[in-house]
């Protein structure tokens, strides 16, 4: 009877490897097409791994919690199909699974200045008979590490998921319950490094006196005292400040990692050249502030400025095709779909960039559902691993923060990205048919950093310009719902 090898799918364009959560089958079971064979995990998403072909399991390769790099041949299936082939590598996973099972090393702990005070007792589980290690995912260890979860307290959660294991929302529920219950006192220092509040009242009233009389009469004949009374911990004197020295050393999570990889080989990768434009988008804040209601009771979703920009950026691009291209060695591959990825903050602080397929082809209602989806499906860590693939160009919205304007890095293997910086409502000279005139208008910033072997500074600012054309070109008596 043919073998058929199972192996490892390609999981997404920077994912390398994955972690083995668990095995729905042993040897000598048998499993039909398509069913679920394993669970994995990878920093981005968990995800089922379906069988490619019918037959018996003859033989697991790897344990539950191997990390095994993609590609690799992971167990074996008899099977009489004569026609079976080993086509795992062309799988789309469906359904993420919710749980990733690593072991949990915790880092040596920082000597702290002091100690919280409990005042409530946290709902914990303390009467578990078994000491064997648990296992925890790797968002539940960067949660952890995020609020300063130690080891024992993880330990004692109750794990709603399967086998006990703590989810994404045991570990939140629990530090939302720990930080309710927790008051944090003041600082405790020693009496001989830090002055009592008695002795700095009694030093405060001896100066008083003498600074006083250190100043002209008149100084002090129209004051009041309005001023409230303070009890500040802080210093006057900065001969008193203690300097202990103190480090806290943490070691970067996982995805953090291959963040700082991707950023470092993208600057060594590609002459990096930044661009910018400022934009005049009083008109589609105008319409904007017109539709919003109308438009998220119609289409069940709300609509930010993101869409709005990304449909302006999708009209320009089919112009610019050199600007949404990638480079392979000396070959340019003029990518002919649209697919702009939207960088996203996660919880966890890091970063991960959903991509918009066919962003050219959809209306401002399809953009605006598909932003929306990407982004709730990014922050719950629902995302597949298709969400974050194929990628032609990509935005960043800077602004978001804060920020007025940003010089971004080139997501790999692309050759532009774009930053969106914050709105803000600025006096600007604009032409009338009378006259130049003074007018309050919302103004913006938005830059683009490309990569200089392929987009010279001529057709980047160009493009940039045009993108910020279309932007201020926006209609504001559009009708946004004739669609099919």
């Amino acid at each position: 009877m043919p073998v058929v090898d199972l192996v490892l799918p390609k999981l997404g364009e920077s994912i390398m490897e994955a972690t083995i959560l668990k095995w729905h089958k042993k040897v000598g079971d048998t499993i039909q097409l398509d069913e679920t064979v394993l669970d994995i995990a990878t920093d981005k998403v968990d995800s089922e791994i379906p069988s490619t072909t019918e037959g018996t399991i003859t033989e697991i390769l790897f344990e539950v919690n191997s990390v095994v790099p993609i590609g690799t041949v992971i167990a074996r299936i008899s099977t009489t199909a004569s026609s079976s082939a080993s086509i795992i590598e062309n799988i789309v996973i469906n359904e993420p699974a919710a749980i990733e099972v690593v072991p949990f090393v915790p880092s040596t702990p920082i000597q702290k200045e002091f100690t919280p005070v409990r005042e409530n007792t946290l709902q914990v589980d303390t009467n578990s008979s078994s000491q064997e290690a648990k296992f925890y995912s790797p968002l539940v260890l960067n949660i952890a590490q995020n609020e300063g979860v130690a080891m024992d307290e993880l330990q004692h959660i109750n794990g709603t998921g399967a086998n006990g294991r703590i989810t994404k929302k045991d570990i939140l529920d629990f530090i939302a319950r720990k930080k309710m219950a927790i008051h944090l006192p003041n600082p405790v220092v020693s009496e001989q490094t830090m002055p009592t509040q008695s002795s700095q009242e009694q030093i405060v009233n001896e100066a008083a006196p003498r600074a006083i009389l250190n100043k002209p009469l008149d100084v002090y004949e129209n004051t009041t005292s309005n001023f409230s009374a303070s009890k500040s911990t802080k210093l006057a004197n900065p001969n008193e400040v203690i300097i202990s020295g103190a480090t806290e050393i943490m070691e970067m999570d996982r995805m953090r990692k291959l963040i700082a990889k991707h950023m470092v080989d993208s600057v060594q990768t590609s002459p990096h050249v930044t661009s910018f434009v400022e934009v005049d988008v009083t008109n589609m804040v105008v319409w904007r502030d017109k539709v919003k209601e109308l438009f998220e009771r119609r289409e069940g979703t709300k609509i930010t400025f993101t869409p709005m920009f990304l449909e302006s950026i999708a009209t320009v691009l089919e112009q610019f095709p050199m600007i949404n291209c990638s480079l392979e060695g000396d070959k340019i591959i003029l990518k002919k779909d649209i697919n702009i990825g939207m960088a996203t903050a996660l919880p966890t602080g890091n970063l991960i960039v959903p991509v918009i397929k066919g962003a050219n082809q959809l209306s401002i209602v399809g953009i605006t559902k598909a932003v929306n989806n990407l982004a709730q499906a990014a922050r719950n860590g629902q995302l597949k691993p298709t969400d974050t693939q194929g990628g032609t160009f990509t935005v960043t919205n800077v602004g978001s923060f804060g920020s007025i304007m940003g010089t971004p890095i080139i997501n790999q293997p692309q050759v532009a990205i774009l930053a969106l910086g914050a709105i803000k409502k600025r006096a600007v000279v604009v032409e009338t048919p009378s006259g130049d005139a003074i007018l309050v208008r919302h103004m913006m910033f938005i830059s683009m950093s490309y990569d200089h072997r392929i987009v010279d500074g001529a057709m980047g600012s160009k493009f940039l310009s045009a993108v910020g054309k279309e932007i201020e070109n926006w209609d504001p008596n559009r009708q946004w719902f004739q669609y099919v």
